[in-house]
């Protein structure tokens, strides 16, 4: 696969590729001239500070669209990754019982063990999954999953909580897939059924957005005790293209309905949507996925700790709760 470089990206990858033609010429003309090789030495030093003011002035201050596009990269580390990365002994199950096998969500069993071995704990770890070329795009469907997609992570999530192992979901989705055979097998009524269920299971539940996470093909399995969101994640009832087509009839406005949307996690911390941001390498996760993923385990065992301590009926009446004071409004009396 071709290296994909953003728009925003492309000033930095320039001055990337002439600090490392830089390095080369020294390389192969370092014996034949110690003054000139000092010299060039000089400036790689300071084409490196550049590279690096410049890579920090660019990716810590990223719209909101830009955050959207670094979501998508195809680069980015998706579920599957992050499962063999973070876990070890993964048992992947498939099949709904009841239709088929979405492979556009994956789960199974995991063992989750921390670097210094005094955590150790098997999960069910379940979530979207999206292909790196066009074969396996289509084999994923695009990581948009079916109603046996969901049905079949329900049927994961209830094996889970007959066994009592904690669940994290991982949701990368541009959307639940909005086809005619989808609808005909109630794909609605499948996500509702799972926020339902998903609210009322009596064992601890981490949620984690790690790419895109859009409309009712993230909720669905997006119900949990903790909201945690990659910092380069986006999250929202609609994505901006769809916005902007349904606003302005184009999708030429996608950056301006990005911004109005706040669907970056900074955005949805300080509204009390997620409970928690994750700090991604600088460029994002597809970097350095080995440290994103090690963050990421790092942060579900802190999470996790606490929640495996309490009650089943604290942990159903606290999530309860949490979801209800979403979106909530009072309404003035009127004057008279």
């Amino acid at each position: 696969m071709a290296k994909v470089i953003l728009d925003f990206e492309k000033p930095l990858v320039e001055l990337e590729e002439k600090l490392n033609e830089m390095r080369r010429y020294l390389v192969s003309g370092e014996e034949k001239n110690g003054e000139i090789s000092s010299e060039l030495s000089r400036e790689i030093l300071t084409l490196e500070q550049k590279v690096e003011d410049l890579r920090l002035s660019i990716y810590r201050n990223l719209t909101r669209w830009q955050r959207v596009q670094l979501a998508r990269h195809p680069e980015r580390p998706y579920t599957l990754d992050y499962i063999y990365m973070m876990t070890s002994d993964f048992a992947e199950m498939s099949g709904d019982r009841l239709f088929g096998d979405d492979k556009a969500i994956v789960g199974g069993f995991a063992k989750l063990t921390d670097d210094e071995q005094r955590f150790s704990k098997t999960v069910m770890i379940i979530g979207h999954q999206k292909g790196r070329d066009t074969k396996s795009n289509l084999y994923r469907n695009f990581g948009m999953a079916q109603p046996e997609g969901y049905r079949k992570a329900l049927r994961l999530m209830k094996l889970a909580e007959k066994f009592k192992k904690p669940i994290i979901t991982l949701i990368d989705t541009p959307g639940a897939f909005p086809g005619i055979e989808a609808e005909e097998r109630g794909q609605a009524e499948a996500i509702a059924k799972n926020l339902f269920e998903m609210a009322r299971l009596k064992v601890p539940i981490i949620c984690v957005i790690i790419g895109e996470g859009a409309s009712g093909g993230a909720i669905g399995i997006g119900v949990g005790d903790r909201i945690l969101m990659l910092e380069n994640a986006w999250y929202s009832v609609i994505s901006p293209e769809s916005c902007s087509s349904i606003l302005w009839r184009s999708w030429n406005f996608k950056e301006q309905a990005a911004e109005a949307l706040k669907l970056t996690a900074s955005d949805l911390i300080e509204h009390g949507v997620i409970d928690r941001v994750i700090a991604e390498p600088i460029g994002g996760a597809h970097r350095n996925p080995e440290q994103s993923a090690k963050t990421l385990k790092q942060i579900l065992i802190q999470e996790l700790n606490p929640l495996l301590k309490m009650a089943p009926s604290e942990l159903v009446q606290e999530r309860i709760e949490k979801f209800s004071k979403m979106g909530s409004w009072h309404e003035d009396s009127p004057a008279r």
